[in-house]
């Protein structure tokens, strides 16, 4: 007999409900919600036609283990990989050959009686399998080649395939929740006779654009944007019909490979750090996520393994310590935390992971009071401009070295002692006036949208910190600077006392009164001639606007040289002192200040040895700084500074307008908890 659909997902449900080992039953422990959950691990597998042994190794002891040892919240297990095959027994899709044992039938019996919620790894786009068999799913290229694993977003493998095994496993194995991967990042523009006829019917135009200067370049990549969140509301709104209180999301959307106002319905945000400097896009996209997820849950995923910058080098597990420090510099902006570790083709997850993967979770645990689901105390904000990304990069979505502006910023402004946030451009003019001091990298299409609110922002007393030729150039009239030409790519030398820094792409000479230049710029290493501003202070309104004309932040994210950092740290000192700071320089703390149930926390962490290339490897060891003499400006004296997790209550200070007090030494992450100052 052929069952309709809907028939096959209630059978499925009442299957379920006579099953109670997976969870359903009246004694199962109920599970925690995403918006509850600090904690996770995460294991994906990708299954293939050539595997012989999945799920042969796996045992409800080896679970029972993990969770008992781990103590996560959630547990994320693969389903489908980018090859297209599903690692579970399946009546919609096709299974792996090779499925000894239905793995996820044993992760939900344990994961339930554990009450751990269990999310499926699913990829969503990509789906090598599918577009073997219907070779008209296929993305074409512009040469008008299929591609082997991209699906179209015009064809019929959202509805008639993927939306069916999402359906099918959520209510066989009563999971909780998805973790949709091969999305936003694996969008690519499509050269396929439907695109084609689809955007002539929007847009006029007959032949596809193929390079930037094309016609239509930007409509083709926006249209792409259209199709793709038309993508994720379908199986969105599917699975939340098929199973109330389900919660899913897409890898990476609305974090700043998708930096646009979300108005997609995702129950969640995360996604997977696979750079190989973890650290530094950790700083960047938790930062964006907990501007941009406006309530909704958050979460980063480090990969607890190293695999060279092409990720395909050889595999070295990351110590306990190197993802202690990304993990902190998640947990300070208030998100939770997972790790992704692989466990055999036969689905066995040795000792040694299990007692790393624990050493983390209590690393976590003991900072979730103070760190979970916390608030900004705003000091510095840097403006992200997916405008610019949008319409230069020349990408539907995912930037690379694109956003090398932010990045850089970041680093700059931490390793200058700055509490820092990421403030998404759609989001300027809610937010701008609540900071001291706001920072323009060089951003190469800001827009006037954003130019505008921040003039109104300096014009009533904000500070602005200004870099990049074309923001020059945008802000001329309001600053009534006088550009002489901005150059699109040119080399200037910054001096200090470390010698000369090489700051390579566009510049904007600008005529400036001497008396507004605080630092010039050099064509050569030689002072002597050849000079032009670097940096120009001067007022407007009830502000005050320091003008960097070159890629002062670029530069500094690509070198991270310390000639640069001095540099940035001068401008933004003449603008804002920060609120926290040492009796020594210390590049290599980041400061982060918080807010959380009517206190203030200060987070310390130590990022000495962070990788920062795919050849280098952490050596697992984080030396502690010592003693560490430090300042922290309050409107009033606090009544009492613990040290958590520690707990340890610290002697200090208070004298004009600050507690100073010592930290016996910061390891990898320790919070100064501060009571009775007003947040």
């Amino acid at each position: 007999m052929q069952l309709s659909r809907r028939e096959f997902l209630l059978g499925t449900t009442a299957l379920m409900v006579a099953r109670p080992h997976l969870g359903l039953g009246v004694d199962a422990i109920p599970r925690r919600r995403r918006e509850d959950c600090f904690f996770g691990l995460h294991f994906d597998l990708h299954p293939t036609a050539e595997d012989a042994s999945l799920g042969r190794d796996l045992t409800n002891e080896m679970v029972e283990h993990l969770l008992e040892s781990c103590k996560p919240d959630f547990i994320q297990y693969d389903s489908k990989g980018v090859y297209g095959y599903l690692g579970f027994p399946s009546k919609t899709g096709m299974s792996a050959p090779g499925i000894v044992k239905d793995s996820l039938e044993i992760w939900r019996g344990v994961t339930a009686r554990h009450g751990v919620a269990l999310y499926n790894h699913f990829c969503g786009l990509l789906d090598g399998l599918a577009v073997a068999k219907h070779p008209e799913w296929a993305r074409v290229g512009p040469d008008g080649k299929r591609a082997e694993q991209e699906t179209g977003l015009l064809s019929g493998y959202t509805e008639e395939l993927m939306i069916p095994e999402l359906e099918e496993v959520a209510l066989k194995y009563d999971l909780d929740g998805s973790w949709v991967d091969g999305e936003c990042w694996a969008v690519h523009p499509d050269y396929s006779e439907a695109t084609r006829k689809f955007f002539e019917e929007k847009t006029g135009i007959e032949r596809l654009p193929e390079r930037p200067e094309d016609p239509g370049w930007n409509e083709f990549l926006e249209m792409h944007r259209v199709l793709f969140r038309a993508h994720v509301t379908r199986y969105l709104d599917a699975l939340h019909r098929a199973k109330p209180g389900f919660e899913i999301t897409s890898n990476w959307m609305y974090s700043t490979f998708v930096p646009e106002r979300p108005t997609v319905g995702l129950d969640y945000l995360s996604g997977d750090m696979a750079d190989q400097a973890a650290v530094s896009s950790a700083r960047l996209q938790a930062r964006y996520l907990g501007m941009a997820s406006s309530g909704k849950p958050w979460d980063l995923m480090s990969w607890g393994f190293d695999a060279g910058n092409d990720l395909a080098g050889p595999m070295s597990g990351k110590p306990p310590a190197a993802l202690e420090q990304e993990a902190a510099v998640v947990l300070a902006q208030g998100g939770a935390y997972q790790i992704y570790y692989v466990p055999t083709r036969s689905g066995w997850i040795d000792d040694k992971v299990i007692d790393a993967a624990a050493e983390v979770a209590r690393f976590c645990r003991a900072r979730q009071q103070a760190s979970h689901r916390s608030q900004t105390v705003p000091e510095v904000g840097i403006i992200f401009s997916g405008r610019t990304l949008y319409r230069t990069s020349g990408k539907v979505f995912g930037w690379g070295s694109a956003e090398s502006p932010a990045k850089g910023a970041i680093d700059l402004l931490l390793a200058g002692g700055y509490s820092v946030d990421l403030i998404p451009d759609w989001k300027a003019a809610e937010c701008a006036s609540q900071y001291p001091l706001i920072v323009v990298p060089d951003w190469k299409d800001l827009g006037e949208e954003v130019a505008s609110v921040l003039t109104g922002y300096v014009a009533e007393g904000g500070k602005l910190l200004l870099c990049g030729a074309e923001n020059a150039r945008l802000f001329a009239g309001a600053l009534h600077l006088k550009l002489k030409v901005v150059e699109p790519s040119q080399e200037r030398f910054v001096a200090g006392d470390g010698g000369f820094a090489a700051l390579q792409g566009p510049w904007a000479e600008v005529d400036a009164p001497a008396e507004q230049v605080l630092m010039k710029a050099y064509r050569s290493v030689d002072t002597r001639k050849d000079a032009s501003p670097l940096g120009i202070q001067m007022p407007l309104g009830k502000g005050t606007v320091i003008v960097c004309p070159g890629p002062l932040m670029s530069g500094y994210g690509t070198t991270r040289a310390s000639v640069i950092r001095a540099v940035g740290r001068r401008f933004a000192a003449l603008l804002h002192e920060p609120a926290v700071r040492f009796s020594s320089e210390h590049p290599e703390i980041e400061i982060v200040m918080r807010r959380k149930d009517g206190r203030m926390f200060i987070h310390l962490i130590n990022l000495a040895g962070a990788t920062v290339t795919g050849e280098f490897r952490s050596s697992g060891v984080v030396l502690g700084t010592g003693p560490l003499n430090i300042s922290v400006r309050l409107p009033l004296a606090a009544s009492r500074v613990v040290l958590e997790p520690e707990g340890t209550e610290l002697a200090g200070r208070y004298r004009d307008g600050r507690w100073n007090g010592t930290v016996p030494s910061l390891e990898i992450h320790s919070i100064l908890g501060i009571e009775g100052e007003p947040v």
